[in-house]
């Protein structure tokens, strides 16, 4: 928490603008992997999905 609070500092920003930014770079870096497990699930469920909308 000290890590973040002095980056936020640094950076001009608040720890929770900093957190975000940090899971939004992970999430961005997807594995492959976990991109085609997601892909199968979405194909799987596309009546699903159509019939909710």
């Amino acid at each position: 928490m000290r890590k973040l609070e002095e980056l936020s500092k640094r950076e001009g920003l608040t720890v929770k603008q900093i957190v975000r930014l940090g899971i939004n770079a992970f999430v961005g870096q997807c594995h492959e992997p976990f991109r085609m497990a997601a892909q199968q699930v979405m194909e799987k469920n596309t009546e699903l999905y159509r019939r909710l909308l």
